[in-house]
C-alpha cells in the first residue's frame, strides 16, 4: 500500500510542477514546410546551467519517437535563451528515437534562471515534408527541459518553462466557415 501512496504523491508532484510552469515559446506551424518558433514574456520556473550547444528540449513535440532524426542548423532569427545576446544561429535538432524537439543557439551560456524571462526573439526554419508531417502529427503542447537535447537527457535536465502550439491559420479557417454554415442553418 506504501507504494501506492508514494507513487500516488509522486504524480501529484509532478503535475503540479508542471501546472505552475509558465509558457516560455509558442511554436507556430501554419506556414506549410516551415516551423517559427517564438519566445513569449513566460518567466522560467528553475535556475540551471546549461551549455549553449546542448540547448532546451521540447519534451514529446512529436506524438510517438521519430524513426530518423535531424539537424537544421540555417535557422533565420534571434531567439535565445533569455537575458543573452543572439549569434543569429538559431537551431533544431531531433535525435533518431526521441519524441522531443532541441532547440539551441550558440550564443552564450545556454542557461536558466528562475524568475527571469525564459526564452527571448524567434526564429525560423525550412523543414522537408516528411519531418513537417511529423510536427503537425504532433502534441499541442508540453514541458521543456534544461540542458536537454534528446528524451534520454530529460532525467538529469530540469523543467524550465512549457511551450505550446498555434492554431494553423487553415484550423481557424475552418471553424469560422463552420460558424458560418451553423448560422445559415438556423435562419
Amino acid at each position: 500500500m506504501n507504494k501506492i501512496a508514494t507513487i500516488a504523491g509522486l504524480a501529484v508532484a509532478a503535475s503540479a510542477m508542471t501546472a505552475n510552469a509558465e509558457t516560455l515559446l509558442i511554436v507556430d506551424l501554419g506556414t506549410t514546410n516551415s516551423i517559427t518558433i517564438s519566445a513569449t514574456d513566460g518567466l522560467a520556473s528553475a535556475s540551471v546551467a546549461g551549455s549553449d550547444f546542448t540547448g532546451a528540449l521540447l519534451a514529446d513535440f512529436f506524438g510517438a519517437p521519430t524513426l530518423v532524426g535531424f539537424l537544421e542548423s540555417g535557422g533565420v532569427g534571434d531567439l535565445v535563451y533569455g537575458g543573452e545576446a543572439s549569434d543569429g544561429t538559431p537551431g533544431l535538432f531531433n535525435a533518431a528515437g526521441s519524441a522531443g524537439l532541441n532547440v539551441w543557439s550558440l550564443g552564450g551560456t545556454g542557461s536558466f534562471t528562475a524568475g527571469s524571462q525564459g526564452f527571448t526573439g524567434s526564429a525560423t526554419w525550412a523543414v522537408d515534408a516528411g519531418v513537417y508531417a511529423d510536427m503537425l502529427a504532433g502534441n499541442a503542447g508540453g514541458d521543456i527541459f534544461a540542458p536537454a537535447d534528446s528524451d534520454d537527457d530529460i532525467g538529469a535536465a530540469v523543467l524550465v518553462g512549457q511551450w505550446e502550439i498555434i492554431p494553423a491559420p487553415s484550423s481557424l479557417a475552418l471553424l469560422g466557415m463552420g460558424g458560418l454554415v451553423a448560422g445559415r442553418r438556423r435562419r
